[in-house]
């Protein structure tokens, strides 16, 4: 095994790993040979890092080279490792404990899961419910049928008494033992409702592959990209749970093609609905199931089957990054990929018996290199982008962490960069399986990559934001030049952000080949090991504010960017209106526009829009209850924990009200003045004739009845 093996996916070779389960006799492995899991059993001690050697009960300790945490403590004793890590929380001394003990013997062993194997060797059993109710404290709200599948082509449905249903799906799962179920919002309703009503009917959730219950732990945050969602995870031994939700929103961070992260919306937008879907309101599930039950059945395994294919699709890059993570795939799921890059250094330099760094305090930094040069509509598009800028930058640089005197970042990074290309171009010369694999593959090299730069200037180990910054003063100046080639040559340069610039070309360069070529010309000015490549194509772009555009490319086919475009936050309506809005600008009818805006007044003043079309979404934070611009909100959803999700509206008598509570009292005024902000949001598309078609509405004046027409002063 070579250094960069060794540092990438660990030490130890041992293949076909699919779960650890760390106890107090040691550790199992459950490794999937052939059609069957055998179970190995390994030694394991927990360990703490520290930067001194403390007199702790237990404890043999071990000196590191080198400075920062430079004591490893081991224990045999599971209490002697708590009491340990709790005197020195407790002492404010400075320590280094990995989440979880299977994290804690994956990163001192150096084995890792699914080493050998791809995504389709897994076994995958997808899970669903069908309730009459949400609450399953509620003694009616029993569970009506259970819909299982898995990926080697079984599925079911268990109905019957619900005491049944519960026995049947517990006997189903074990016996198709996966190593990993998946359901769409699993960890917030499946689960705990399933836990729920076992425990009213004293029936043990035995789903574990030791004969054990599911357990549930405290409440962690989902990363999704610059920001985390809670939930509180389920454990099922020698199992891994994975939300297809969750894993929804973190595929879509940087892509915002989702408009919707519930199921069925998830599965249109991707084309994996079947064509006869069954849609049915979840408050009507329990009335249908007793009328039709067929709907009803058709209904759930639909549900497991668009559950399978959207986990076959958002799943396969977290899967591989499991193989080079100290982690669970469950839990690598869910991290950051800073966490990632820290645990898989601090991985390597125990091996070699070094010493970890302390991390360094924050430090200001400059910005990549952002800038809007054109507004408006603008015809025939072109991006260019230089691929992994950043991580290209600090190969070609050889910029690395001060404190990785191992020398592991750069190697890291430079391995996974080839990889990835090896990974790309098997991937684009073959087919079916095959293909997939080495497209996940190259996606989970990708994400890695990609977060080299971020490790630099986060809150972790081998942090350096001097090095940080040198990545982006040379980023900047390469991208200035980028811009500069372009205007010399005559491009117009619409927007410039960090590493990529929108430009229309100069006239004679037509068709895609055209551009390619000017691109790769323009790319030769560039420094050694910095490649500018082709990035797309357009027919038109509606640029409005940094990071704020609308593209449509040469199949119609549009594309939003930027909250004040795509926000889930903003009422359906005003999400409706840019997006006509759009399509209409495009199309160069600024009249249809104001047709637009005025049919929307009518309807809003004639109480024609639904409360689906008036709602938004909020989401409850500790703000929300303390915040004195959310007292409003906060009445609303007094009732809410920290972290859900609600839908609310503006009531005519100045309150606010959850959706379920509508009763055709809207605030129309709030309506309206909403109506001409969402407009406001297309301002720069318009220029100067935006106030003659879109007046400010005045507070006194409003419509009485649809179809009147004066609303302005």
């Amino acid at each position: 095994m070579s250094r960069a093996d060794q540092i990438l996916f660990g030490s130890d070779p041992t293949e076909r790993v699919v779960s650890v389960e760390p106890g107090s006799d040691g550790v199992k492995l459950y490794r999937r040979i052939g059609s069957g899991v055998v179970v190995e059993k390994r030694p394991f001690r927990w360990w703490i890092l520290t930067t001194q050697n403390y007199e702790l009960a237990g404890a043999v300790w071990t000196e590191l080279d080198g400075e920062g945490f430079n004591w490893l403590a081991e224990f045999e004793n599971r209490d002697a490792f708590e009491s340990a890590r709790y005197w020195l929380r407790d002492a404010h001394a400075e320590h280094i404990v990995l989440q979880s003990s299977a994290k804690q013997f994956l990163a001192r062993s150096g084995v890792t899961l699914f080493k050998g194997m791809s995504f389709d060797e897994i076994v995958r059993v997808q899970l669903d419910i069908e309730t009459a109710g949400l609450s399953p404290e509620n003694p009616k709200s029993e569970i009506l049928l259970a819909a299982i599948s898995d990926n080697r082509g079984f599925e079911t449905l268990v109905e019957g008494d619900e005491r049944d249903i519960l026995r049947q799906t517990v006997e189903i799962i074990r016996e198709l033992d996966p190593d990993v179920i998946e359901g769409h919002n699993i960890h917030e309703f499946d689960l705990p409702y399933l836990a729920a009503r076992a425990r009213m009917h004293g029936i043990a959730l035995a789903l574990g592959r030791d004969g054990s219950e599911v357990t549930f732990g405290a409440k962690q945050q989902c990363a999704i990209g610059y920001y985390t969602r809670p939930f509180v995870p389920a454990h099922i031994h020698g199992r891994h749970v994975i939300d297809t939700m969750l894993l929804s929103q973190r595929f879509d961070v940087g892509k915002g093609i989702f408009t919707s992260h519930s199921l069925k919306a998830l599965a249109h937008t991707l084309g994996i609905s079947e064509p006869d879907r069954e849609i049915i309101p979840h408050d009507k599930i329990a009335s249908e199931y007793k009328s039709n039950p067929s709907r009803v059945r058709k209904y759930a395994l639909q549900d497991v089957r668009e559950t399978r294919s959207l986990a076959e699709i958002v799943s396969p890059p977290e899967f591989y990054l499991t193989q080079m993570v100290p982690d669970t795939y469950q839990h690598a799921a869910s991290t950051g990929t800073g966490e990632k890059i820290n645990a898989i250094l601090i991985r390597e330099y125990l091996r070699c018996g070094r010493a970890v760094p302390k991390q360094k305090p924050p430090k200001p930094l400059p910005g990549g290199y952002t800038e809007v040069r054109t507004t408006g509509v603008i015809e025939t598009i072109v991006k260019c982008d230089v691929e992994s800028l950043y991580p290209s930058i600090m190969l070609t640089n050889r910029i690395k962490p001060k404190s990785d005197t191992l020398d592991v970042f750069l190697p890291a990074l430079e391995e996974l960069t080839k990889r990835r290309i090896e990974a790309k171009r098997k991937s684009r010369e073959t087919s079916g399986r095959e293909r997939a694999y080495w497209e996940g593959l190259q996606s989970a090299f990708k994400i890695l990559i990609n977060s080299f730069y971020g490790y630099l200037a986060g809150p972790f180990n081998f942090n350096d934001y001097e090095a940080a910054a040198q990545v982006t003063t040379t980023g900047r100046s390469i991208v200035k030049r980028i811009v500069e080639e372009l205007e010399r040559t005559g491009s117009q340069v619409v927007e410039v952000d960090t590493d990529g610039v929108y430009f229309k070309p100069p006239p004679g360069i037509e068709g895609e080949q055209a551009e390619i070529n000017y691109i790769q010309n323009i790319g030769s000015v560039l420094p050694p090991g910095i490649r500018l490549a082709h990035d797309g194509r357009y027919r038109a772009m509606i640029s409005l504010k940094m990071k704020n555009y609308v593209l449509v490319d040469y199949e119609g086919q549009m594309t939003f960017k930027g909250s004040s475009l795509r926000s889930r936050a903003d009422e359906r309506f005003g999400q409706i209106f840019i997006s006509k809005a759009a399509e209409y600008l495009l199309q160069g009818r600024k009249d249809k526009v104001r047709e637009l805006y005025d049919s929307f007044v009518q309807k809003i003043n004639a109480g024609e829009m639904t409360i689906d079309l008036i709602c938004r979404r909020e989401r409850v934070t500790e703000k929300t209850f303390s915040a004195a611009s959310k007292k409003r909100v906060a009445q609303a959803v007094r009732y809410s924990e920290i972290g859900d999700y609600v839908t609310v509206y503006n009531r005519n008598d100045g309150t606010v009200a959850l959706a379920s509570e509508y009763n055709h009292d809207e605030d129309r005024d709030y309506l309206l003045d909403k109506l001409y902000k969402f407009a406001c949001r297309l301002r720069q598309a318009f220029g100067d004739e935006f106030d003659e078609l879109f007046p400010k509405p005045s507070t006194t004046m409003r419509i009485e009845a649809a179809g009147q027409q004066k609303l302005f002063d």
